[in-house]
């Protein structure tokens, strides 16, 4: 059997141009993005729309994080940021960390990923997988109370602390939205521009930008809509504890600006359960949190779309790494009392909440 030499010491006499050119557009990374866009026929049928969906599990790591995580580490070497021994360091409760620990194992760098004890098992075991070092924050900031706070002052600390170290900071780097400019781009390109209405879940604020920059660049009628958590800030409202990732900040994001939504909808975590579990049963489609959150945002009855309108959902990881909260009824009833219910393809009781601006 062929042996193959391990990257990070087959770099280390390499300047950052020729490292550049030895992995970056290769491999695994090359599968990032040009995922699949489908039309969503029973919900189209049913809501007398024309529903798609861009499918971002079909990314190599699960997710639609991987086009950030590549995009700001590929940047990173060409500015001459990161050289073969650099120490990357990041914090993350999910995909963006297991989408840095793919591009890190990728180009030989070492990558600590700095996770709070919400995190899941199947996350860790996927960081650990990828061969990422795990630093755990097991208390919240004691000003704040909030664990990205601590996250992110851990990494600080970690900075401070390591040699030849990098922070992607995906909250504030222009590189983690400009990957989405793609992600766009391949939506617009799939509809030759037809597009009415964007659904898209919001955290860092990056998907949210990227895809809103290009709407206006472009010239798009698109109507951005953001969906939010119920307890996130970063729309506004009081904080309060949320159990589903994937969308939503206790920390307003640098990358935020009002304008990029036209509308944002906050929904709660049993919205969440219900729109995965309804996407399952409609559409055989099993998608992660945020993905529930986005279909309960165009199911609820207060988001008037006219008829026959084109709309696109970012459908944003895979619901496996959900198999024990949002697809167990044992896990659902423990925390809420009740398992969604079908009906007329609501939540008896929504909370959904909608502004506009």
């Amino acid at each position: 059997m062929e042996s193959y030499p391990n990257l990070r010491s087959s770099v280390s006499s390499s300047g950052p141009q020729e490292w550049k050119q030895r992995w970056i557009d290769e491999g695994v990374l090359s599968a990032i993005g040009n995922t699949p866009l489908v039309r969503l026929g029973k919900l189209s049928e049913n809501l007398r729309l024309e529903v798609f969906a861009k499918l971002e599990a079909h990314n190599p790591g699960g997710s639609m994080k991987d086009r950030p995580a590549a995009n700001i580490i590929k940047n990173a070497i060409c500015a001459g940021l990161l050289r073969p021994d650099s120490v990357v360091i990041e914090s993350s409760s999910g995909n963006m960390g297991i989408g840095l620990a793919q591009v890190c194992a990728y180009a030989g760098l070492r990558f600590i990923c700095v996770v709070d004890v919400k995190v899941t098992s199947q996350n860790l075991k996927l960081l650990k997988a990828y061969g990422a070092e795990v630093d755990l924050v097991t208390k919240p900031d004691p000003e704040t109370g909030e664990f990205l706070q601590a996250r992110i002052n851990r990494v600080k600390e970690l900075l401070n602390t390591t040699e030849h170290s990098f922070w992607p900071d995906q909250y504030s780097n222009l590189n983690n939205s400009l990957a989405h400019h793609q992600t766009m781009l391949e939506i617009s390109e799939a509809l030759d521009g037809e597009i009415d209405y964007f659904f898209c879940a919001t955290s860092t604020c990056g998907t949210l930008r990227g895809c809103s920059e290009f709407v206006q660049e472009a010239g798009l009628r698109t109507k951005v809509i953001a969906v939010d958590a119920i307890g996130s800030i970063i729309f506004g409202g009081p904080k309060a504890s949320r159990l589903i990732p994937g969308h939503g900040a206790s920390v307003r994001p640098r990358l935020f600006q009002e304008w990029f939504a036209d509308q944002y909808v906050q929904v709660s975590d049993l919205d969440c359960i219900f729109g995965c579990r309804h996407l399952l049963k409609t559409e055989s489609i099993l998608a992660g949190g945020s993905s529930g959150a986005i279909v309960s945002a165009l199911l609820h009855d207060k988001v008037k779309i006219p008829e026959n309108s084109s709309c696109v959902l970012l459908l944003a990881d895979r619901g496996e790494r959900y198999l024990d909260t949002i697809y167990s009824d044992e896990w659902v009833i423990e925390h809420f009392g009740q398992v969604p219910e079908f009906g007329d393809g609501h939540l008896k009781a929504q909370s959904c909440k909608v502004a506009t601006f």
